[in-house]
């Protein structure tokens, strides 16, 4: 079940606190924007800025009266604010673990800001808070938040591949995913663990439903046998993308115990995909690339996926060595920004890693080809 997150009805020190800053920092702030705005002095629309967050959700009350109306209000508000001309979004989950300072969102939202063309598209992005803790750091950080929960289970802390916890937290996504696409939404869905360097809707193949990275690619993006990554795809509202959605979901019952990612391997060559004419596209690990392929051109990559890592301890290392490998790039005369530079990772987040952690062989190529949402 879909439900926000309301606060607690006994008004405690920090409720107070948080009130008395909106009264005398926040709101006087606001109304001299807009009266700053109103005689003429706009900032323009290309740059990032953040506005009031949307608090809304927190205001709903503990009780039943939050009608499921009133739910979906809220989320048509947050993405009718963040979308393009053309109803396109870029959604990310957030989690308590990956929420805190100095952890997997910071350096999210920092490659926005030292990416190339990347850093408008912060005004386009809706982090989708899973759990309380995760929210209100959203609301400290990004201009676009909208809280997620799922009734009976908490996706506050570590959710391990493959633990009942992370299949359950990747189906919740599938079905959040579907409703987003039925209220007519484009969306590009990225994983937080995920470096943006580059606009990619240069990118993305034109009249495509769903498009979506590879952990390995082929070299031909209409190649079924690719091995599609869930953690990056671009997907147009449409009737098939709506009907695949449905279809991948349901599916889970047809595959227990298979996380999403897995799902899609098994079906994305059934007969039902042909007969409601879903164009599938996987795009090329040069330019959306990860640790299981990294792109191999720093002058090419747009995206570059922390996938094919265990453990939130090596996946901020090598994010940070990451991040440190681009600025370093470009900071470098153009004449010397060769396709011969390269990146330090994966370091921690290499197969040896997985193999220090106690993993068996057999279970290594698994790893390779997942995802690991911490």
């Amino acid at each position: 079940m879909l439900t926000n997150f309301s606060t607690n009805a006994a008004v405690n020190r920090r409720t107070i606190t948080a009130t008395v800053f909106l009264a005398t920092v926040a709101f006087p702030c606001y109304f001299m924007y807009r009266a700053a705005e109103s005689a003429g002095f706009r900032i323009p629309f290309h740059d990032y800025h953040p506005r009031a967050p949307h608090i809304f959700p927190l205001l709903l009350p503990d009780d039943d009266s939050a009608t499921s109306d009133s739910e979906e209000y809220s989320l048509e508000r947050v993405l009718k604010d963040a979308s393009m001309h053309d109803n396109t979004v870029i959604l990310t989950t957030l989690n308590e673990a990956w929420a805190a300072p100095r952890s997997v969102v910071d350096l999210f939202l920092e490659s926005f800001r030292t990416g190339e063309h990347t850093r408008s598209l912060l005004n386009h992005l809706v982090i989708i808070s899973l759990d309380r803790k995760a929210f209100s750091r959203c609301l400290l950080v990004h201009m676009h938040c909208y809280a997620l929960a799922t009734e009976g289970v908490d996706f506050s802390h570590e959710a391990y591949f493959m633990t009942p916890d992370y299949l359950k937290m990747m189906w919740r996504r599938i079905n959040f995913l579907e409703s987003v696409l039925e209220m007519g939404y484009n969306f590009i869905f990225t994983d937080a663990d995920i470096m943006w360097f580059r606009d990619p809707f240069p990118h993305f193949h034109p009249n495509t439903d769903f498009q979506i990275a590879c952990d390995h690619f082929s070299g031909d993006s209409s190649d079924i046998e690719n091995r599609p990554n869930g953690g990056f795809k671009f997907v147009r509202s449409n009737n098939r993308s709506i009907e695949f959605y449905r279809f991948w979901y349901s599916s889970r019952e047809t595959y227990p115990g298979l996380h999403d990612q897995d799902v899609l391997n098994r079906i994305k060559n059934d007969s039902f995909i042909r007969e409601i004419g879903l164009k599938m596209r996987f795009l090329d690990t040069a330019y959306f690339g990860g640790f299981c392929e990294p792109s191999k051109d720093l002058n090419q990559v747009c995206t570059m996926h922390a996938n094919c890592c265990f453990g939130l301890d090596s996946k901020l290392h090598d994010l940070r060595i990451l991040l440190e490998d681009w600025k370093l790039f470009m900071a470098l005369p153009p004449s010397l920004k060769s396709s011969d530079s390269s990146w330090r990772v994966p370091e921690s987040c290499s197969l040896d890693s997985l193999r220090h952690f106690g993993i068996a062989e057999d279970d290594v190529e698994q790893f390779n080809n997942s995802e690991v949402f911490e």
